[in-house]
């Protein structure tokens, strides 16, 4: 996964998020074996805590049960105060940086595009990184 959003209802394999360097994958870990099955080496785990990712990840099972008629996305809303907090936000660690930075550089003054590219390049060489190049 190279950008994006995605919501997961059903079970994954072992190995989630090798190679995931952009985007955002929000897993619904019914069974709480979720953790064992990812790969950690560039993601960060967190359960839903912000209401923005909250609000995200109810409007796509929404959409997704409009088009499907998915049972299981019916359960999950029926049920979502109870299973909210069943959702974990897998997210890279390099792209969340990015993320932040843009943000910061934005309250700072710049406009979009000169704050992301700002963000690339104090990002390009931070030994923080995955690569660390």
């Amino acid at each position: 996964m190279t950008g994006g959003r995605v919501v997961v209802l059903g079970q994954v394999g072992r190995n989630f998020a090798a190679g995931m360097t952009g985007g955002t994958a929000y897993v619904f870990d019914s069974e709480a074996d979720f953790k064992a099955k990812v790969n950690g080496d560039m993601v960060e785990l967190d359960y839903l805590t912000k209401t923005e990712d909250e609000a995200v990840v109810k409007e796509m099972i929404e959409e997704h049960l409009k088009y499907t008629g998915s049972d299981r996305a019916a359960e999950i809303l029926n049920n979502w105060v109870n299973y909210r907090e069943k959702f974990i936000r897998v997210m890279p660690r390099d792209y969340q940086r990015m993320i932040n930075a843009i943000a910061d550089f934005e309250a700072q003054g710049l406009k979009k595009d000169a704050a992301l590219m700002k963000a690339f390049e104090e990002n390009a060489h931070d030994k923080a990184r995955v690569s660390g190049n």
